[in-house]
């Protein structure tokens, strides 16, 4: 029996982290939660594991930042480096790291020999840009996240029409290791956030006013005009409203439950 146990213990868990159903628990006891203290006790009492925040220095990641920065400024900050980014999104990202004292912050580059081998004209974005962001977003963060159970994003169901049924919580899809997705700002309008933004005296990235409320990567983002989906400016003139790191979910998905 002894000889039993001791395999039984050293035997490699191969599972997944989580299933649906645990997406669904954890949306159902924070239904009426605030952000805030959703935030605290997800990371406080480690709910999920080992979590990163994945940022892209965008128009509002201050605030999500920030949230996660006054709870535990050592949640580990993923930003994908793709070669590409507007010179102010690097300034952006500079100043936003310093002045919320973000510990664990990482630059996530791509492959450099599958970038020359893919990618040696920088071109890509110009004739594929899903391969472009393959190369450049979708496997960077595929291996920087191998070692972590769930993530935060900055999604908002405002934004675009395919985040207006997104959960808080949600199984991330993308592989079958079971990682969970988390969408603190999901039920954020842009009254909310801009008030957050003035209560915390939070900088702004700089090409906002300039008429770029989302900014992605400098060859595949356009200025947006007044009433347009503020999505509308990133791949424009292609099917493409993702880069491949998030898919819509489908419908009828056990991940929707009503908020």
């Amino acid at each position: 029996m002894a000889d039993v146990d001791f395999r039984l213990r050293d035997r490699i868990d191969t599972g997944p982290r989580f299933v649906a159903a645990d997406a669904q628990r954890l949306n159902d006891r924070f239904r009426d939660a605030t952000t805030q203290d959703m935030l605290a006790a997800v990371l406080r009492e480690r709910l999920l594991g080992d979590v990163a925040a994945v940022s892209s220095f965008g128009a509002e990641s201050a605030v999500l930042l920030h949230l996660i920065a006054t709870i535990d400024p050592s949640v580990p900050v993923l930003f994908l480096e793709t070669g590409k980014h507007f010179p102010e999104t690097l300034a952006y990202r500079d100043l936003l790291v310093d002045r919320l004292g973000l510990r664990d912050f990482r630059n996530l580059t791509p492959d450099p020999e599958r970038l020359a081998a893919r990618d040696g004209t920088g071109l890509r974005w110009s004739y594929d840009p899903d391969g472009c962001c393959d190369l450049r977003k979708v496997e960077p963060l595929a291996r920087a996240l191998t070692g972590f159970d769930a993530s935060f994003t900055g999604r908002k169901a405002f934004q675009s029409a395919t985040r207006t049924a997104l959960p808080r919580f949600e199984l991330d899809t993308s592989d079958a290791a079971g990682r969970l997705k988390v969408n603190p700002l999901i039920t954020w309008g842009p009254a909310e956030i801009d008030a957050y933004f003035a209560r915390h005296d939070l900088p702004r990235h700089p090409l906002v006013e300039q008429g770029f409320p989302s900014i992605g990567c400098q060859p595949c983002t356009n200025r947006v005009k007044p009433g347009e989906d503020p999505r509308s400016g990133r791949w424009a003139g292609w099917e493409k409203v993702e880069c491949g790191i998030h898919t819509p979910l489908p419908d009828g998905d056990p991940n929707l439950p009503a908020f």
